[in-house]
């Protein structure tokens, strides 16, 4: 991870922490010795793709650097009810201490990584790939867009700074289609030159428009049926990379996938996933 990420990564472990925990665990500190110390061992009770492997590492030991987490499975492997992903050793405080929001992360993580993972497994035989969108929980997004990357999707764009992403209401507010991609191819030369331009276009008119102006370099087609979607990309053709977006889902995007569209994003895989069961338990002395 890069040092921005490192950083977001503190940020939410440091805050998860101190929601949690407030001016003290009185729980443990009335009844637990300050040096107690302890093992607990992670229990996975449904099956799925296992996500947070790392991040219940780097919560246990933000806490207490000096911890031990001996890691029985990796991030990305298939896991079944009834096997056991970690132990870790630490004082009983930090264990205690950092349970909660170790569970929080592993527990969510691993259900978008399982719904990704159902996703990709239905593009095996084709090219298209699935993105994910930034349809996420506030502060909390580097964990979600990990967690698809774990199920084998691709992560779209962090935020507003990675990419230019023409929208609907870009363009309105722009003026024009035109306008916007103008502005937008200026205003990459003279600031970012790295970035990369995509705009969203909702008919074939649209499509047609950019096709005329250039200057980006992905087209989105928003909302499009798969039959308009293949209309779509006899125009295009290789001169941009294509991404439908709207109304995708598991039911039909093999349907999108057949038209040779190089992504799909989906909200879905991030605000749609169901936490998956564990459990963190005591190992008795």
């Amino acid at each position: 991870m890069s040092n921005f990420f490192d950083d977001q990564l503190q940020f939410i472990i440091s805050n998860g922490l101190k929601e949690d925990i407030g001016d003290g665990d009185h729980t443990t500190l009335s009844c637990i010795p300050p040096d107690a110390r302890g093992k607990a061992v992670l229990h996975i009770k449904q099956d799925g793709i296992l996500a947070g492997m790392e991040i219940a590492e780097k919560i246990l030991k933000f806490k207490e650097p000096t911890a031990k987490f001996t890691a029985f499975k990796q991030d990305g492997e298939v896991m079944r009810d009834g096997e056991e992903a970690f132990v870790a050793e630490a004082t009983v405080h930090t264990i205690l201490q950092c349970e909660r929001l170790i569970l929080n992360c592993m527990q969510r993580m691993s259900g978008i990584a399982t719904l990704t993972r159902q996703y990709v497994d239905r593009l095996q035989r084709y090219k298209t790939r699935v993105l994910d969108t930034r349809k996420t929980t506030p502060n909390f997004r580097l964990l979600e867009k990990d967690a698809v990357r774990i199920g084998g999707g691709i992560n779209h764009r962090f935020g507003l700074y990675d990419m230019i992403l023409l929208k609907d209401n870009h363009i309105d507010y722009a003026g024009s289609l035109e306008a916007a991609i103008e502005k937008a191819s200026a205003y990459r030369q003279a600031h970012k030159p790295h970035l990369k331009i995509e705009v969203e276009t909702r008919n074939l008119n649209e499509v047609k428009r950019v096709l005329a102006i250039g200057k980006v370099d992905r087209i989105m087609l928003d909302n499009f049926t798969p039959r308009q979607l293949s209309e779509a990309l006899s125009l295009i053709g290789q001169r941009f990379e294509t991404e439908a977006s709207g109304g995708i889902n598991l039911n039909n995007i093999e349907d999108y996938a057949r038209t040779g569209v190089d992504y799909v994003s989906v909200g879905a895989l991030i605000h749609q996933a169901k936490s998956l069961d564990m459990s963190l338990k005591a190992v008795p002395a």
